[in-house]
């Protein structure tokens, strides 16, 4: 396994990041606890969760699965460097209740109290804000947290689908304040999605947060799925079969399986070995629903493209360009 500091951090995380949101509504709790044993013995120490994950009536339900994981011992917890998020409601139908959503401090103050419960554990290393919440100022955000670190019950807080503009507001409010401030950014970022290059990677690389690109394969594009209908006849759903309906899109991610066809490479692995070329970037959040998949997601790390792939890759995915050229001269 390799590792590197989380942005402007002394803290070490791994280069991949184990996302849990198919723990309980995908994978039973058995499995979810096997793929996190595989990934502890791989090296992977990074594990991310939100406390919304189950959905619906369950959400809670991955933190649960995370901490009774947790609870069989063996230095679980002591080898984990665990990051859950709040801001979505964690009102069940029918009971919906003020406060009990968004960054108000006493949403943060109630929140961290519930995952703590349901992760079995005392702290929670980095604690992510799932989303930005115009109204609620970054000063009373920073008085929560505060408190928190001082508790030691977080240690570390970032952001998660955060604009460039907030990234450098929420940290210029938090450095008035003597504060360490946010310390990575997770966001949505893939080959075929790359508009976090414009002003959200440069705002975390200027800022010192560590980027924790989700959606790697793009809700399955990146991960082979023409292929996948040729040869094993398995048609493409969900967001990956919305992106196959427009034939400009099809073209593109035809050109894309060629191109890797061509050297040999597996279209998944490649998406993720790209990210972990890309300047900023911590590392990719993967979600493995079965030990196969997080097999597959660890052998990325091992693989080297060439300058001749990632120029085709570059040909195929164009990226944005920086801000403002991107939109101006």
């Amino acid at each position: 396994m390799k590792y590197t500091q989380l942005g402007r951090t002394g803290l070490k995380v791994s280069r991949l990041v184990l996302g849990t949101m198919n723990f309980g509504p995908q994978t039973d709790e058995p499995t979810s606890h096997a793929i996190m044993d595989a990934a502890l013995d791989a090296g992977l120490n990074f594990v991310d969760t939100a406390n919304v994950y189950g959905w619906g009536e369950n959400k809670g339900r991955t933190e649960e699965i995370i901490g009774t994981w947790f609870a069989q011992g063996g230095r679980r917890r002591e080898k984990t460097v665990l990051a859950t998020k709040v801001y979505g409601s964690m009102s069940r139908e029918g009971d919906t209740w003020p406060n009990e959503d968004r960054l108000s401090a006493l949403n943060i103050r109630r929140a961290v109290e519930a995952s703590l419960k349901r992760l079995r554990t005392d702290h929670i290393d980095v604690y992510q804000f799932h989303h930005i919440d115009r109204q609620t100022p970054f000063e009373e955000i920073w008085q929560a947290v505060d408190v928190l670190v001082q508790q030691g019950k977080i240690l570390y807080a970032g952001s998660s689908n955060f604009p460039g503009y907030k990234i450098a507001q929420a940290n210029e409010t938090a450095a008035r304040r003597g504060m360490l401030g946010l310390v990575s950014e997770q966001c949505l970022y893939n080959l075929a999605e790359r508009r976090a290059e414009m002003e959200v990677i440069p705002a975390a690389q200027d800022y010192g947060l560590g980027v924790i690109p989700w959606s790697p394969l793009h809700g399955g594009v990146l991960g082979g799925v023409i292929k996948k209908e040729v040869e094993g006849g398995r048609r493409a759903s969900g967001r990956a079969a919305d992106a196959l309906a427009d034939s400009t899109v099809r073209a593109q991610i035809q050109a894309y399986e060629d191109l890797l066809d061509k050297h040999g490479l597996e279209p998944g692995e490649t998406a993720l070995a790209w990210l972990l070329t890309r300047p900023g970037v911590t590392g990719p959040i993967v979600g493995p629903r079965t030990a196969e998949q997080l097999e597959s997601a660890l052998r990325a790390l091992e693989l080297e493209l060439s300058e001749e792939v990632l120029t085709g890759l570059d040909e195929i995915f164009p990226g944005p360009g920086p801000s403002p050229e991107a939109f101006a001269w």
